[in-house]
């Protein structure tokens, strides 16, 4: 008789992970149809939106050809907005590429509308309905602003066409039937912050940024709940010997930014000017990092300044990091 029930019940679970694995299957993400405004171009969108795409935002960085042996990965020559292939040493759950971002017609966004563009960049869908891996920060991208996201769609209709054709992403199973859920469509206006309310506007390019993603650790690809910003996040080339662990940006004095000034916090980004005008260095354990540096380079003192003022009230989480765990000496 338990020999039947447990037959019985295997058999239940079974047919429920198999109904699960159908239902995941067909499956399709939310969604709704891009929208079919055209983002109008004016002076002032196009300079916003090339500072959303090279510094801010760092699409650039994530969208071009870059130099993986030096120091903040700068972008090749001729290798701006064309896209990239990660590598496999980073562990990434399959085979990545960054599509081509520049007005090419067969190997780019020459035949995108703006609607499909703001869709891919703030819902996390693709032009033929496909979903985007959430190494392309959607989550966070669908807080950024209507005014924002339209400025950087118009500066990317600017960016030269380069035929330069990239692979689409292979997501292995079953995370490719996970991410499914991923997509939630933005559905009502998003209001950029007041600018002169330093600390919301510094949450908001916290946000659109990639501080609060890459300096929150994660357990089981979720977020640790309390540890927002807390740093603790480890990235690394398998292999390669070289790894970094996001630092700790809550304000404790102990392991945070608590005791640093203003001038600190952008002496710590422009301490790399040299190396975004072309003198990166090779990397080694000691200075390997995916900290976008060389893009952060060119944030603006005052919104850096936001910033810093928005990480100076959240709560002071206690946690020590090493940032270089495999560099000698640590």
């Amino acid at each position: 008789m338990l020999k039947k029930l447990a037959l019985l019940v295997l058999g239940l679970i079974v047919v429920t992970l198999g109904g699960g694995l159908a239902y995941l299957t067909f499956k399709k993400p939310a969604m709704q149809p891009a929208s079919t405004r055209e983002v109008q171009r004016t002076p002032e969108r196009l300079a916003r939106g090339k500072y959303l795409f090279d510094a801010v935002a760092n699409c650039a960085d994530c969208h071009s050809d870059v130099d993986w042996t030096r120091f903040a990965t700068p972008i090749k020559e001729n290798g701006y907005a064309v896209g990239r292939h990660w590598p496999p040493e980073l562990g990434l759950p399959g085979d990545f590429y960054s599509p081509n971002l520049t007005s090419d017609k067969d190997t780019g966004l020459g035949n995108w509308t703006d609607g499909e563009i703001i869709r891919a960049i703030r819902e996390g869908v693709s032009r033929d309905g496909r979903v985007l891996f959430p190494l392309m920060p959607y989550t966070e991208f669908r807080n950024m602003s209507d005014d924002d996201v339209e400025a950087l769609v118009a500066y990317m209709r600017t960016i030269p066409a380069a035929s330069r054709r990239q692979e689409i992403t292979k997501v292995n199973f079953p995370v490719d039937l996970m991410i499914k859920s991923v997509p939630q469509p933005v559905t009502s206006p998003v209001p950029m912050p007041d600018k002169n309310d330093r600390v919301a506007y510094g949450r908001y390019l916290s946000i659109i940024g990639g501080c609060r993603t890459c300096h929150t650790p994660t357990e089981h690809g979720s977020p640790k709940p309390g540890m927002e910003y807390a740093g603790g996040e480890r990235f690394e080339l398998a292999g390669k010997n070289m790894a970094s662990v996001s630092y700790n940006l809550t304000p404790n004095n102990n392991t945070g930014i608590g005791t640093w000034d203003e001038k600190q916090f952008l002496d710590k980004f422009h301490q790399f000017k040299d190396y975004a005008e072309g003198k990166a260095p090779p990397i080694t354990p000691e200075n390997f990092t995916v900290m976008p540096w060389l893009s952060f380079n060119g944030v603006e003192d005052d919104d850096l300044k936001a910033i810093f003022a928005f990480l100076k009230t959240l709560k002071p989480v206690e946690h020590a990091v090493v940032t270089r765990p495999l560099a000698s000496g640590k």
